[in-house]
């Protein structure tokens, strides 16, 4: 078999053969640790570039814990939400920041971050975005065989393998570097939104707590001249 076609089809067979979790194939009953490792490790197995790549291990997710990315369990145990969000780390850390994450991941662990009028539900935005990516994959799959051909009309993959594979890497990520700059705006822009909520936030609590402090101040005021005046009319009554 001519080499170019099966380099084309080993790149394609790639390609289809990533493991997704669908969101009717998550646990609806909350996982202890080793539970969520070994779901985590067989549904996205495929994904490893080699045999000894770990999927997600327990250091990784009490790492997530510390640094804001997942809520704390519930007594030791994952929810179905947990699980999401760990699908969302899970890919997202392969091209952004952990700080990156956290911003992103924000609003969904601390309501105090989203200004927005929709309610924040996990589980509908992941389902959301997995039934777009079905529907739209083979839209990637042509673009990544469309940059195989590109690359292949620059040099030939069988008497210039090296070259042609470094174009096709070179064009594969212009195309990675450019809509990473473009996620790294939106997460800035993100990031600033959250620091004006969170602000606002903290003034209407301070706000609150100064009407609430007035008004005590204001009852004890009232109290306090009412002793007065019984005391008065008091003293007035022995002098008489």
């Amino acid at each position: 078999m001519n080499k170019n076609i099966t380099r084309r089809k080993k790149l394609l067979q790639i390609a289809t053969s990533l493991s997704y979790i669908d969101p009717d194939d998550i646990p609806e009953i909350d996982l202890y640790m080793d539970q969520l490792t070994t779901f985590m490790e067989d549904k996205l197995n495929a994904n490893k570039r080699s045999d000894d790549d770990k999927t997600m291990t327990k250091t990784m997710i009490n790492n997530y814990t510390k640094n804001n990315l997942l809520p704390p369990p519930d007594k030791k145990r994952y929810s179905k939400d947990h699980l999401i969000m760990l699908l969302y780390i899970y890919y997202l850390k392969n091209f952004v920041s952990i700080t990156d994450i956290q911003t992103l991941l924000a609003p969904m662990n601390n309501n105090d971050c989203y200004s927005g009028e929709s309610p924040v539900n996990i589980e509908e935005v992941y389902r959301k975005l997995f039934n777009y990516e079905i529907d739209n994959y083979n839209d990637i799959i042509k673009s990544i065989l469309s940059t195989y051909d590109k690359a292949s009309d620059m040099y030939d993959p069988e008497t210039d393998a090296y070259l042609h594979d470094m174009c096709m890497v070179s064009m594969l990520s212009v195309d990675v570097y450019v809509k990473k700059k473009c996620i790294e705006h939106l997460i800035d822009d993100m990031h600033s939104v959250q620091e004006q909520t969170l602000k606002k936030n903290e003034q209407k609590i301070k706000n609150t707590e100064k009407a609430k402090a007035a008004e005590k101040a204001a009852t004890a005021g009232k109290t306090k001249a009412n002793d007065t005046s019984v005391s008065f009319k008091s003293t007035n009554k022995k002098i008489k």
